[in-house]
């Protein structure tokens, strides 16, 4: 099968292959696990951090990709779904220990014996992948493949930072960065907060532009201060300066959700001036988003079927994924980036 691998880490933009095209066997199933045909696969700032090397290092070498959407194309032993031929989707968590107390919580995602799909485990950048029958999401009809895509990570995550929000409808919401993950939380802000505002904070115009477009009531540059001190405020950029920003922006006792595995290190001295007085007082509070559980995908998927929700995308065929990549760490966003694999059969 045809698959795009990590072999070295560093610098993406120095890289000559960030990820490296190359023909491997098809992997066989194990005891409970399902081989997966893949139609497309998203791509995620997570695998810049992960070959720039501020995730945990991933097993080199490995094929990256956490947002997948394939048919079942095989069962390994002990598998009791029945998934063959039906359609699923496969998230960050590729799987968890299941007995200790987070996974008992339904917090699996804190588990220690987290495995992260394309990172501990090979992931979607290639024609066929092995999941856990345990950890994947049936893809509600209505929602092509490419489509769905998002819907595992930046929009799963966005939803659970949507929760963490703690808000009521009528309560402001402010979004800072608008990729992948800022464009369908805002979708879904408007849905299930119909009298909430929604104010995002972006670098490009053309961003904002786009916020605007898909109902934001405002739309500013990440320095710019809002109509109005906000109740929370979403963080999905990989910078220290727009979490600077945000906070005050907060009103008293508002809350920022930062939604982001790792933070590049360029601005960090930023936060040797961070003020007390402008940025923490009057009970502002900082929640870290852990990727996702189970149970916020399942809801995520059945979210968007609802609303419908309809991502932006822009297809990539699989070879072009350093592009993809690059564009993507260049700021080049307008929705999520989604590289289609056309496999034939096994």
């Amino acid at each position: 099968m045809r698959a795009m691998r990590i072999r070295e880490l560093g610098e993406l933009q120095t890289l000559a292959d960030p990820v490296v095209f190359e023909t491997i066997a098809i992997p066989h199933p194990g005891p409970g696990q399902i081989l997966i045909r893949v139609h497309a696969c998203g791509v995620c700032h997570t695998e810049i951090d992960e070959i720039e090397g501020r995730s945990p290092p991933p097993r080199l070498p490995v094929t990256p990709g956490h947002q997948v959407v394939g048919t079942v194309v095989r069962e390994g032993p002990g598998c009791a779904q029945n998934l063959t031929g039906k359609r699923v989707g496969v998230a960050w968590i590729h799987s968890a220990c299941g007995h200790c107390e987070y996974c008992r919580a339904g917090q699996e995602n804190l588990c220690p014996d987290f495995v992260a799909c394309g990172r501990d485990a090979p992931g979607g950048y290639a024609e066929f992948m092995l999941a856990d029958e345990n950890f994947v999401h049936p893809i509600p009809q209505e929602i092509s493949d490419t489509r769905a895509t998002p819907l595992l990570c930046a929009g799963a995550v966005g939803f659970r930072s949507l929760r963490l929000c703690r808000l009521e409808n009528g309560q402001s919401l402010g979004l800072t960065g608008f990729g992948a993950s800022g464009h369908l939380v805002l979708q879904m802000a408007r849905y299930l907060l119909p009298d909430s505002e929604v104010h995002v904070f972006a670098r490009s115009q053309v961003e904002r532009e786009f916020a605007l477009s898909l109902g934001a009531n405002w739309a500013g540059d990440t320095k710019t201060t809002p109509p109005r001190p906000l109740h929370a405020i979403i963080d999905t950029t990989p910078a220290w300066l727009p979490v600077l920003c945000a906070l005050e922006h907060l009103a008293p006792g508002g809350r920022l959700v930062i939604n982001a595995i790792r933070k590049e290190p360029g601005d960090q001295n930023l936060l040797q001036d961070i003020s007390y007085e402008r940025q923490l007082w009057l009970e502002k509070s900082i929640q870290s988003v852990a990727n996702v559980t189970r149970e916020d995908v399942a809801q995520c998927l059945r979210l968007a079927a609802e609303i419908p929700l309809r991502p932006q995308v822009s297809e990539y065929p699989l070879e072009e994924a350093a592009t993809a990549l690059k564009e993507l760490k260049q700021g080049q966003i307008r929705g999520a980036k989604v590289l289609v694999c056309n496999s034939e059969g096994v």
